[in-house]
């Protein structure tokens, strides 16, 4: 397996506001995985690293799912699934839409102004905005890890 080390991102530089610390540690962990799938080749971006069957565009199509579900109110009938994008779905597509779910989450948070509210979703209760942007941090950054290791194994590819 050839090695193909990328050069480290350093933590982002932020504001020193609670909002701007979170929202630019979560836009960090969000670049962090798309970059891990991004120019993946098929089979090799669905291939799994571990008996779980766990592999890079199943990990972005959850996220995904995490996404939507936590700040644009989408309902996940069954959170196993997410992990496995659609057959006939390509890497590109499943990198698309979940960059899509990211700018549409974005927006939602654009217009919340009080950490401790509600995040706005239009059809059930909601958490506090401070949770949700530490849930999704703590998500995220879950399964960058995984893709981490995932990625290394396939072609020797380290660095965030």
């Amino acid at each position: 397996m050839p090695s193909t080390t990328r050069r480290d991102t350093p933590p982002p530089r932020t504001g020193s506001g609670e909002a701007e610390v979170l929202r630019g540690f979560l836009d960090y962990l969000r670049d962090s995985i798309a970059a891990k799938v991004d120019g993946v080749p098929e089979p090799q971006v669905r291939t799994a690293g571990v008996p779980s069957g766990t592999n890079l565009l199943g990990l972005l199509n959850h996220l995904t799912a995490v996404e939507r579900a936590m700040f644009l109110g989408d309902r996940v009938p069954d959170w196993q699934e997410t992990f496995r994008a659609a057959a006939g779905e390509s890497a590109a597509e499943v990198l698309a839409r979940y960059r899509e779910a990211v700018r549409l989450a974005n927006e939602v948070l654009d217009g919340c102004t009080d950490l401790g509210a509600p995040v706005p979703r239009p059809d059930r209760s909601a958490p506090s905005v401070r949770w949700a942007l530490t849930h999704m941090i703590e998500e995220t950054g879950r399964h960058a890890g995984h893709a981490d290791i995932l990625r290394e194994l396939l072609d020797g590819t380290t660095g965030r």
